[in-house]
């Protein structure tokens, strides 16, 4: 079967076409996930934490719900539900990013408890001595502790969510893999392709990985 490889066809002249713009959006939807997830997912945790049960209820829900369903699905609902509900379509790409932070929102929000939670409560009480709010203590004592320490499992999450982005293909959005489906068909090698395609995944989240591992040893030293 590697016998019958076209070898040709590994060309990036051949496939930019093809790949360079879902490369593009892969990558821009990794990020634009990772932060608005963050974000969305402190606030989850933040609420989780406060002790009030008409915050603590709700956020507890939407995490518990999220984290209970295939994105694939959470996908197919984005993209289905909301031009039924706003009355006008708004693009696959667009579910995509509203999808994936949501999605991603709930995930971030359980590292983000686990990391508030791992400071130690007398450096909590200390901030309470000196007369802070609870948003103060949060945000001059325990946040910034929690995110450094939080550090190296953040950026596991962003490569398993880029990993993720190629779920995309079940709405029709334009993302790598698709890229490399299309140059397959067009090009008339779609083993080629999504051999390509695999290998491209597979660096680029070995890359990231000794990323990882180099923040976390770096965070150790820190500590």
């Amino acid at each position: 079967m590697l016998g019958s490889l076209d070898l040709s066809f590994f060309s990036w002249d051949l496939l930019a076409p093809f790949v360079i713009k879902g490369f593009i959006f892969s990558i821009w939807l990794t990020v634009v996930a990772t932060v608005g997830g963050i974000v969305f997912g402190t606030i989850l945790a933040l609420m989780r934490l406060s002790g009030v049960k008409l915050l603590e209820i709700p956020s507890a829900a939407y995490v518990n719900t999220m984290r209970s369903i295939p994105l694939v699905m959470v996908l197919l609902w984005f993209f289905l539900l909301i031009p039924f509900a706003i009355g006008r379509p708004i693009g696959a790409e667009m579910s995509a990013v509203i999808t994936f932070i949501a999605f991603e929102a709930a995930y971030f929000s359980e590292i983000v408890r686990a990391g508030i939670q791992s400071i130690p409560r007398g450096q909590v009480n200390a901030g309470y001595a000196l007369g802070m709010t609870y948003g103060q203590n949060m945000k001059l004592i325990i946040l910034p502790q929690a995110f450094r320490n939080m550090l190296p499992v953040f950026l596991t999450q962003t490569i398993i969510l880029f990993q993720d982005t190629s779920l995309v293909y079940a709405i029709g959005a334009y993302d790598m893999l698709k890229g490399f489906e299309t140059a397959g068909k067009n090009l008339g090698r779609p083993i080629e392709a999504y051999l390509l395609a695999a290998v491209l995944y597979f660096f680029m989240c070995l890359a990231l990985s000794k990323v990882v591992r180099a923040v976390q040893n770096r965070v150790q030293i820190i500590r």
